[in-house]
């Protein structure tokens, strides 16, 4: 009997230690220091280590990225850069980021930049709204003029 109540008791802490916690919070996707490294890393030097971090604050949809990723979509200097950025204000839907990314397609400098960023803007937010822009095969993202 004491084998079975020690062997139970063993189950049970294995068990403990290995399920993850559970979140109580909607919105605390992945953790409050996630999310801070997150925001410290689009600020990094490295431009793969920021492009990243950028993504994936998109995709988690944070609304404390917004203000960064603007700044990223204003001011990047590489073309990638501001279409991560782009993208991930588009996934987070925020009107201010959306509008950035409107405004991007208007008056960033290079060509690519615009017309990703009326494809996030037509796919995500508001479909139909640069008809300029016809995806051929989403799967891959080319984007053609019509």
């Amino acid at each position: 009997m004491k084998v079975a109540v020690r062997l139970f008791m063993a189950v049970a802490v294995l068990i403990a230690i290995a399920s993850p916690a559970s979140s109580s919070g909607k919105d605390d996707v992945c953790g409050s220091q996630t999310i801070a490294s997150l925001m410290m890393a689009i600020q990094s030097d490295n431009q793969g280590l920021r492009e990243s971090a950028a993504f994936v604050l998109g995709e988690i949809k944070c609304a404390k990225a917004i203000i960064p990723l603007m700044e990223m979509l204003h001011n990047g200097e590489k073309e990638s850069t501001r279409i991560v950025a782009a993208l991930a204000l588009t996934l987070i839907g925020e009107a201010r980021g959306v509008y950035a990314v409107k405004q991007a397609v208007r008056f960033d400098t290079s060509s690519r930049v615009q017309v990703l960023c009326a494809y996030f803007y037509n796919t995500y937010y508001q479909p139909g709204t640069f008809a300029f822009v016809q995806t051929v095969n989403p799967s891959n993202f080319q984007v053609v003029l019509k």
